[in-house]
């Protein structure tokens, strides 16, 4: 499919189908996610995917109870992917710095929307989450107390029929070419 296909299928989803994903499309969906351009290429990302069904639910469980329970649809994605932010090379952090940019978050985001893209392209539906409890996740995945979780991608087949409108600004609002 075109590339305006492509981003036009894609949409959050909130309803998972209880089906495997195959180990080679989530291994794309990374590839996809390692060749994203970055700030001086630092590549200030790490991806953390996690389909064992107890681990996946052990870690459900803890990044979306209690005040994060909005998210808790989460949970019925057969694989939950951790975005782990790191440190991007000095010369970005510097330039981010002078110009109150934090180009990692930056990087982090174009990574993990190559990774959704892909997911798209594979016939999965993904979901964005920022709403989650980090200390939890970080210590149910053993990753260390200085690491960054920053957002979470739920990942599967999607129970959704069809595609929903999609309510965006109109070309006009949001751009100009001069």
């Amino acid at each position: 499919m075109g590339f305006l296909e492509l981003v036009s299928r894609r949409q959050s989803c909130r309803k998972y189908l209880d089906r495997p994903v195959d180990r080679g499309q989530i291994e794309r969906c990374l590839e996809a996610a390692r060749l994203a351009p970055s700030a001086c290429n630092s590549q200030p990302w790490r991806f953390v995917a996690v389909q064992d069904p107890a681990l996946k639910e052990k870690a459900a469980r803890a990044a979306f109870s209690g005040i994060f329970q909005m998210n808790a649809f989460a949970r019925e994605a057969p694989v939950l992917v951790f975005l782990i932010r790191e440190r991007s090379k000095y010369a970005a952090r510097m330039g981010g710095q002078v110009r109150g940019v934090q180009y990692n978050l930056i990087d982090l985001g174009i990574a993990g929307e190559h990774f959704i893209l892909q997911a798209t392209e594979e016939g999965l539906g993904t979901c964005w989450i920022g709403w989650f409890n980090e200390r939890a996740v970080k210590k149910v995945l053993g990753l260390p107390w200085h690491v960054k979780v920053d957002l979470v991608i739920s990942l599967g087949y999607s129970a959704e029929e069809g595609l929903r409108e999609k309510s965006r600004h109109g070309i006009g609002d949001m751009s100009e070419v001069r």
